[in-house]
């Protein structure tokens, strides 16, 4: 699957002028992502006394999130982070808070509280698709690149895994509608110090980019110097390398799309049949432990796959990871004991993050320069789109059909995105 060259260390991601500096202020903002779904729940619940309406508001909430999310990218690409973020921000945080109240007191009303999460989710700030094109204008070699998308992969996992803790301590002092107050702090604050930094100051540079030819130049694809091979196969030498990605690696997107939703379709069964498959166990108090070690794997194996410059093209190697995953997925149904199957979630997590990050960076380098928020956001909704839906669809499997045939069914897109990848490009 590779060959693997010497590659400067993640220490010279974080040495690139203005990269600490906004990379803190998106996580920042990005912490109020693991906070407030859980909060949203169970503010809900403890205001109406219902698990129905507290998973009716949640659904709506993350329904028009992911949804809209490639709009808002698209408002971002064509009028710039500064202009548009702090608004989207704010309003995102005026909307949380407004929860907050709402949810202090018993007795909320159902249908207001639906229609507050859909208008949070709404208008949610795009703040990872940001983060990843700001990425783009910081580092702009490319195996430095990888490593700033596994780096940012990596920490977007754990703050998936700090929100849902920081929710807990904060219930012990307060009520959960606190977690929705202190969510929008986090957001309008890292949005806020975002915009600030001096990294987005090339971003008109960057969307000009986008219509304006470069001249004759040469240009360098993904994987190295012009007539290599990048996400789409060998390069075609055009003039504009602008021009060459707005017109000609739309599918190249699409691919980077297919594979992650099937990721997410994958993983959203997975989370449910870990549940499921630690139940029939009568193994309960496995469940955290299985899912932890599903994240810790995605972490190691996006920080080792990053600390490394890979030769082969982007789209081999996705599916490569894809196809990898989707076997240890199938085979982890076969465990004989949940401990068994937190060693199987270690494992396929070490091909999580990897393929995450090298569909984000096929997407970034087949997206023009005023399309990169837009591409990375079109392949995050996917991943959540595919992860929501399989959800729903496995929950009316469970208990009908064995659980290792669920595996291998939660395994099946997964394998098949794989193939996806590999399909010639129609140029």
């Amino acid at each position: 699957m590779s060959s693997p060259t010497a590659a400067p260390s993640y220490a010279a991601v974080l040495r690139t002028p203005h990269a600490c500096r906004t990379f803190g202020a998106a996580l920042l903002g990005r912490l109020s992502y693991g906070v407030a779904p859980l909060s949203l729940v169970l503010a809900v619940k403890e205001a109406t006394g219902s698990y129905a309406v507290a998973g009716g508001t949640m659904a709506v909430f993350g329904l028009t999130g992911v949804f809209l999310s490639p709009a808002r990218a698209r408002l971002i690409d064509r009028y710039g982070p500064r202009r548009v973020l702090p608004l989207m921000a704010s309003v995102y945080a005026v909307l949380l808070t407004v929860l907050a109240g709402a949810t202090a007191w018993s007795g909320g009303s159902a249908v207001l509280l639906t229609v507050l999460s859909a208008a949070a989710g709404a208008t949610t700030p795009p703040l990872g698709p940001v983060m990843r094109t700001l990425w783009s204008t910081l580092v702009p070699d490319r195996p430095l690149l990888q490593r700033a998308y596994s780096l940012d992969g990596v920490a977007e996992e754990l703050l998936f895994v700090t929100g849902p803790l920081l929710v807990g301590v904060l219930m012990k002092v307060a009520a959960p509608s606190a977690g929705l107050a202190v969510s929008a702090v986090l957001v309008l604050a890292g949005a806020l110090l975002l915009v600030a930094s001096p990294a987005v100051d090339g971003w008109g540079a960057a969307g000009q980019a986008a219509t304006e030819p470069e001249g004759p130049e040469e240009s360098e694809g993904p994987e190295g110097p012009e007539g290599s091979e990048g996400p789409e196969g060998p390069s075609q030498g055009t003039p504009s390398r602008a021009k060459s990605r707005l017109a000609g690696d739309g599918s190249g997107l699409r691919r980077a799309i297919a594979v992650t939703a099937g990721l997410g379709m994958g993983l959203g069964a997975l989370d449910l049949l870990v549940i499921a498959f630690a139940e029939e166990h009568r193994a309960a108090h496995t469940i955290p432990w299985i899912m932890a070690a599903l994240s810790a794997g995605s972490a190691v194996g996006g920080l080792a796959y990053g600390a490394v410059s890979w030769r082969v093209s982007g789209r081999h190697r996705v599916s490569a990871l894809a196809l990898a995953l989707g076997l240890v997925m199938a085979a982890t149904g076969f465990a004989p004991h949940p401990y068994v199957l937190i060693a199987g979630a270690a494992l396929g997590g070490l091909f999580v993050a990897p393929a995450l990050t090298t569909a984000y960076l096929i997407a970034d380098e087949c997206a023009g320069p005023g399309a990169r928020t837009t591409a990375g956001a079109w392949v995050n909704t996917a991943f959540n789109a595919g992860s929501s839906g399989s959800t729903a669809a496995v929950g009316l499997l469970v208990g009908h059909m064995p659980l290792p045939v669920l595996f291998i069914l939660a395994a099946a897109p997964v394998v098949l995105s794989a193939g996806a990848t590999l399909i010639p490009a129609r140029r």
